[in-house]
Formats: C-alpha cells, structure tokens, sequence
C-alpha cells in the first residue's frame, strides 16, 4: 500500500495523517447514516415513543447525539426506571416496523457500489449498534443482504460502540487483521470504535453528523459519496463520474 503525505489528497480524495491510500483489502461498514438512510423512521419512532410514555418531546437534538449507540441505553436516559425502558424499547421497536419499510430507502448509489466491492471478492462486515432482527430487516429491504460475508449487532457483543469491541469481533468472524482494514461510519461513536480496534477509519459526508462534530476524532479519510468507497479499495476500477470535491467547506 502506498502511504501519502499527511492531510494529501490522492484521486481527489481527502485523507488524515498517514493512512493507507488505497488499496484496502477488508472493508467494514457502520449501517443506519452509512449505507442505509434510516434518520427519518429513527426520529419518528422517538417522537411517538416520548409522546407515548413522557407526554412530552425532549430535545430532539440530545437523541441525535447518541445516533450510533444501542437503542436500550438511548432510551434510559429519558426512562424513569428499568421496567419503563422496557416499554419504551417495545414502543419504539414496534412503532419501527409498522413504518420502517415505508421511510427507509439505501443512499443513492450505495447498493451498486457494494455489489462492486463483493465482485471483487473484498471481505466486507457490517458492524452495527442495532439489533440483528432490525439489522437483517434493512439489510433485505434495501437490497444489501446477500453481500456480506459478516454481520456483527448489539446482540453479538456486550460492548458496544464507541468501544472496540465489535470492530475486533468483526475482523475475528473475517479472520482478517486490523492493518488493511478500513471502517466506514458516519459518527464519533465509529471513529473511535475503529481507531481503538487498530484499523483504519472513515467518514461519510452524507449521513447526519456535520463534519464539524467528527473532525475532532480525525477519521483517516473524508468521503462525499458512495462512489468514493471504490478509491479505497483494490477493486476493478469502473467509470464513477466527478470526483470528490476539493473543496475545503468545513460544514
């Protein structure tokens, strides 16, 4: 793998400190805000859950925060005990399948780019703060669930993100070590969970954090677009369009 100089660009492409660039040969993925656009079922499923036990919304932009985080400690620190986070877990969870096929869609181009990587025979896992049940729904729903060869929830490990724990897991189901591995996410909770894993990180522009909020956890690699996976990879190069910008908007 070539090395590039720190904060250099290669094929367009912007990248941090001294990341392999490119040429990964395992590829991890965050799903809800990576490759599944989920933002609008999750925050509808929160409003009815709080109007439903609190009569009341909270802070609509405290929930985003933990946007990556299992869905039971989400909902805690609103709870005001242990029997009434499990109503809301139940509330949320059933809320969410009555609607989730209905608002949740893969981000444009996602699918096709996916499929390229597992083409090219790439080892690719999901690793994931939701449950499997939810997990594997989505997964069908948007087309992605024949493409990876893992798939690791909340239900798989007892420390979740921001924790390394189900990064390591991931590559350990692979078999497939840190050095080569890239994790692709959308928030802080992924950027630390696969830094402290050893691998590579990075992050998407396209999902609900503002880079604003996941600059300070310098992810190794700043993607505007789906396409822009492919540059990492070592797979067949296909015609991709514009590139990614330049630009240094800092929004």
């Amino acid at each position: 793998m070539r090395l590039g100089p720190v904060g250099g660009r290669v094929n367009g492409g912007e990248y941090n400190s001294q990341a392999p660039m490119p040429g990964y040969s395992t590829v991890l993925f965050d799903l809800d805000g990576t490759l599944i656009d989920s933002t609008e079922v999750i925050m509808t499923s929160f409003r009815h859950t709080m109007r439903t036990h609190l009569d009341a919304v909270p802070s609509e932009a405290e929930w985003r925060s933990g946007f990556g985080t299992p869905l039971r400690p989400q909902l805690a620190r609103f709870a005001r005990d242990a029997a009434d986070v499990e109503a809301m877990v139940e509330t949320y969870r059933s809320y969410q399948r009555l609607h989730h096929d209905r608002l949740v869609t893969a981000f444009p181009d996602v699918v096709r780019v996916v499929a390229r990587l597992a083409a090219s025979q790439i080892p690719l896992a999901i690793v994931t703060s939701k449950n499997r049940e939810a997990t594997l729904h989505g997964l069908r729903h948007c087309g992605l669930e024949t493409y990876f060869d893992v798939v690791v929830t909340s239900d798989d490990v007892t420390r979740h993100k921001p924790e390394p724990a189900p990064v390591i897991e991931a590559l350990a189901r692979l078999n497939r070590p840190a050095h080569g591995t890239v994790f692709i996410g959308d928030s802080p909770f992924d950027c630390m969970a696969g830094r402290a894993a050893g691998v590579s990180t990075a992050a998407v522009r396209w999902g609900p954090f503002a880079r604003a909020e996941l600059e300070r956890h310098e992810p190794d690699h700043w993607l505007e677009r789906p396409a822009d996976i492919l540059d990492l990879t070592d797979s067949e190069p296909t015609p991709l369009g514009r590139s990614v910008s330049g630009v240094e908007d800092g929004s």
